[in-house]
């Protein structure tokens, strides 16, 4: 059973990873989400959910304002050409339906099938922002406790520098 926003809560307070929540209507896209760069400080985030054709799983964690060249992507990360992957694997393995694939679905991963990697210019702000395993609300956690909470998992996260393609 993937996890819930309750567990998700629960598993940063065992972490000691301080977070704040704010509940609003579903976003589906970085434009729909911009009013709350307003309100909630930091670097908000797209996350894109890949594959390639030799089974590598990929969850990209963006910047909302960075400009991904995905054609370019899987020559600098030793994959081959990524697509987007569909919606039954991402909920197979993050736990998640699209809309509200997040970092913190690493946690639904406990095979450890996805690889993840986070945008350098995002990794650039003290704050991070991303959806709580739904898209209803947004949950803002520290540069450190993204790197704490992803580590928990078991996961490694490769920071990427996505001007650099």
């Amino acid at each position: 059973m993937p996890a819930t926003p309750e567990d998700l809560f629960a598993y940063l307070d065992d972490l000691s990873i301080a977070h704040s929540t704010v509940e609003h209507s579903p976003t589906f896209t970085v434009e729909e989400g911009r009013h709350l760069k307003a309100s909630m400080p930091g670097g908000h985030s797209k996350n894109l959910f890949m594959k390639d054709k030799d089974g590598t799983i990929v969850l990209i964690s963006a910047w909302t304002e960075s400009q991904l060249k995905l054609n370019q992507l899987h020559k600098k990360i030793g994959t081959r050409r990524l697509s987007f992957a569909p919606a039954e694997l991402m909920i197979e393995c993050l736990g998640v339906a699209p809309g509200s694939v997040t970092a913190f679905a690493l946690m639904n991963d406990t095979d450890r099938r996805v690889r993840f990697i986070a945008d350098a210019a995002l990794m650039g702000f003290e704050t991070v922002n991303f959806h709580p395993l739904v898209n209803t609300a947004t949950t803002a956690i520290s540069r450190e406790g993204l790197q704490r909470f992803v580590e928990a998992t078991g996961h490694s996260l490769t920071v990427f520098d996505f001007s650099d393609l």
